[in-house]
């Protein structure tokens, strides 16, 4: 017991110190109640000061909440000094661009940032109002910024926000110029953040300058040059942002390009921080696209698309003559996309990740295009073949496409729903389908069937304990063939790769969320044309291949 008190005090203290230095009198008031609380909120203010949430590759990401293991207006501060300071180390000489979501605290981050940063005589550039992520992404190229801080949690929780970094040209180079931050910078950001002294201390500057909607418009125009400017528009879309901040740049991008306006989910239309119609705000879970489909179906719609509720992701939903609607794999997407552009004889570079179906591998050794594939998250496509050969199209499974890196060098969820749009509707004028389009693609290469066995977790324990094994007892055979080859990527990144003859499996633990994903494929060939059986036949494989996998990792 005289230990748990000795435990007890020395967070007791660690909160005061915090207290003392937090510029914000609503999360000291938080804190307060929660010091109040002991002995019975000690599990609570130990994990508040279990360590300070890490800057990585994906910034930071985290619960709304007091202590440095949140996201809250002192861990910003301290962030933004970090961020200024290491810019400022490396002699970057242009202006800060800031953005940010609809989610509680974005608005009050950005503007703390840019304070932070004018206080340290950084110019800065804060976009107008709440605006997609690839907004800000295309800002940091067009506008020439040394860097871009994005506030965004993505299609996380609502209780969550996050922090994301890009880097301009001057400091990124030309493949990052636009680009998320990749090592060493995150280390160098962190130290320098780590660094940072009492946040008293942290001079603070004006607002900077509010940037106007001209830039909104020109990332529009941008977007819109995408596609090809005479092509066929006659498409019925319903769409929505699933409570995000897409919709006025979606529905402005098709007006702009010609396409009828989608109709939009009424109520999940405006940005609202609690996404009260869905329980988890990622058009992947289940049930959100639930509306979607409802209108789509009132309306008749050809296709229906959906927004992350930062805009960076793209799903699309399509009518499927045995299930009624389905929303296509990322994958799926993917492919389509690549084989779009192909079509139009976009030539380049065109790449993917690990985690992603090899079908995009195959169509380019046939058509005689460079390939690429890279370790997980859009900073990495975007700097596939280093230079190689220049990258016209990247994608990964999550929902993410890059069709334009000229115009924004991330993933893109407005881009990719126009160019979606602008195939779907080629190919109604040959009363044809994305299914259809689909089934040619696998008739020529093979179905190659992707999911995902995917497990959320409390206890972080569980996912290290889990690749453990897969690591110590690695299956000899799946679906009855040799596993012929394994590749463990330690220390470079936590990800086991298993492969036979006709299947694929890739386990890691996600970058972003407490989650242990394996991505499962297989591989079907397609005799006599019967798309269909083979379809069927790599379906009940995966299925299967789901099960033996779960039991190898113990799940």
């Amino acid at each position: 017991m005289a230990a748990d008190t000795s435990d007890i005090d020395d967070i007791r203290e660690q909160a005061r110190r915090w207290l003392a230095d937090d510029p914000d009198p609503v999360s000291r008031d938080e804190l307060t109640a929660v010091l109040d609380g002991l002995p019975a909120s000690a599990p609570e203010l130990a994990d508040r000061f279990a360590g300070p949430l890490t800057f990585g590759t994906a910034g930071l990401r985290g619960p709304l909440r007091a202590g440095p293991n949140g996201m809250n207006l002192a861990v910003v501060t301290q962030a933004a000094a970090g961020l200024v300071t290491w810019l400022a180390a490396q002699g970057g000489t242009g202006p800060l661009v800031i953005g940010y979501d609809a989610r509680h605290g974005s608005r009050q981050f950005a503007e703390r940032t840019a304070q932070v940063a004018t206080g340290a005589g950084r110019p800065t550039l804060l976009l107008p109002h709440p605006l997609p992520t690839p907004v800000l992404a295309y800002a940091v190229r067009h506008l020439g910024g040394v860097a871009g801080v994005m506030v965004t949690a993505s299609h996380n929780p609502p209780q969550d926000n996050g922090y994301k970094v890009y880097l301009g040209a001057e400091l990124g180079g030309e493949l990052g110029a636009g680009a998320q931050i990749v090592p060493p910078a995150d280390a160098g950001i962190e130290a320098a953040i780590r660094s940072v002294g009492p946040l008293a201390q942290v001079p603070l500057g004006e607002p900077g300058q509010v940037l106007g909607d001209d830039l909104v418009a020109s990332y529009v125009e941008r977007a819109t040059a995408v596609i090809d400017r005479d092509g066929p528009r006659d498409l019925t879309v319903a769409y929505t942002p699933l409570h995000g901040v897409g919709a006025a740049v979606l529905t402005a991008a098709f007006a702009r390009a010609g396409f009828p306006t989608p109709g939009v989910v009424p109520d999940q239309a405006e940005p609202d921080p609690a996404f009260p119609t869905v329980s988890f705000p990622n058009p992947e879970e289940p049930g959100a696209v639930d509306r979607l489909i409802a209108l789509a179906d009132s309306t008749g719609a050809d296709l229906a698309i959906a927004n992350d509720p930062d805009a960076d992701r793209c799903a699309v939903v399509v009518r499927d003559d045995s299930d009624g609607w389905r929303m296509l794999r990322g994958d799926e997407v993917g492919v389509l996309l690549a084989d779009h552009l192909m079509r139009r004889g976009v030539t380049g570079l065109y790449a993917t990740t690990i985690v992603s179906s090899s079908l995009l591998r195959a169509m380019c050794a046939a058509r005689g295009l460079p390939y690429d594939e890279t370790l997980t998250g859009f900073k990495w496509i975007v700097r596939a073949g280093g230079g190689s050969a220049p990258l016209v199209f990247g994608y990964e499974e999550a929902l993410g496409y890059c069709v334009a890196p000229e115009h924004v060098r991330d993933k893109d969820g407005i881009t990719a729903a126009l160019t979606v749009a602008e195939l779907a509707a080629g190919l109604k004028t040959q009363g044809r389908t994305l299914t259809d389009r689909l089934d040619e693609l696998a008739a020529e290469f093979g179905v190659h069937h992707t999911d995902q066995l995917s497990a959320r977790v409390d206890d972080l324990r569980v996912i290290a304990d889990a690749m453990a094994r897969i690591r110590a007892v690695t299956p000899a055979t799946l679906l009855g063939q040799p596993v012929d080859s394994v590749r463990d990527l330690l220390p470079e990144s936590d990800v086991v790769i298993l492969r036979t003859a006709a299947a694929r499996v890739v386990i890691r633990p996600s970058g972003t969320e407490p989650k242990l994903k394996a991505y499962l494929e297989v591989v079907e060939p397609v005799v006599d044309g019967d798309v269909q059986t083979a379809r069927r036949s790599a379906a009940q494989a995966v299925a299967a291949l789901r099960g033996e996998i779960a039991a190898a990792l113990g799940l």
